[in-house]
């Protein structure tokens, strides 16, 4: 990617690239989305999340204070122009090394400028025999940011789940890729639709997938 002086100059921002965090074994994070509490805003129970707000100062993350999720309903039809709650991120997990490397490769490959606002959504999927589950059901769209990371922290007896990417709506993906276990895609927001596709289960019972949706600005309001 190319660097850029500002999160907002995008003369020289870059489009989207896909990356392996090699210093993340994702094992580490699967206690911590066991005991997501439910979206209250997606019909059908099967998507849970937590949100938080950080800002990197020299090598450490400084979470800030709790807010609201806000996007315009141009870019969330669906729960546009509403402020959303949810729980934050577990303490614990904020601890870990692995999750500070997580949001320090996000900071640096997006060449942020010091403290910019960071947000970090924790989000599992869950899919049954008779149940889909749906990561996007806003379908193809912008989150209303500069960037965004998708990065997979876990997928498990699913199928699915595949990642799009789009210069129009109208248009085929530019890109499309089932994220593994440690990868992350990074999106110039500006440029790019999104959408993941659902998921079902690959052997009866229940399946998940776990990610963490980065994006700067953070899209939070006090």
């Amino acid at each position: 990617m190319q660097q850029i002086s500002s999160a907002t100059d995008l003369e020289y921002a870059f489009l989207f690239t896909l990356r392996k965090v090699n210093s993340i074994n994702t094992a580490g994070f699967q206690p911590f989305f066991a005991d997501l509490p439910i979206d209250p805003d997606i019909k059908g129970k099967y998507r849970f999340r937590r949100l938080s707000r950080f800002i990197v100062t020299g090598d450490k993350l400084v979470k800030l204070p709790h807010g609201y999720l806000f996007q315009s309903e141009k870019y969330n039809p669906l729960l546009g122009d509403v402020k959303r709650e949810f729980a934050e991120l577990d303490d614990a997990l904020i601890e870990l090394e692995i999750f500070k490397n997580l949001i320090l490769a996000f900071y640096d490959s997006c060449k942020l400028h010091p403290e910019a606002e960071i947000g970090v959504h924790q989000i599992r999927t869950t899919c049954s025999t008779n149940n889909l589950g749906n990561p996007a059901p806003e379908g193809i769209h912008q989150d209303g940011t500069d960037f965004i990371g998708i990065f997979a922290a876990g997928r498990d007896n699913i199928q699915g789940g595949e990642t799009h990417l789009y210069t129009a709506k109208k248009e085929k993906p530019v890109f499309n890729k089932v994220l593994k276990p440690g990868e992350i895609i990074l999106v110039n927001d500006h440029e790019f639709f999104h959408f993941t596709t659902p998921i079902k289960p690959e052997n009866p019972g229940v399946g998940t997938r776990d990610v963490f949706v980065i994006t700067s600005p953070s899209l939070i309001t006090d």
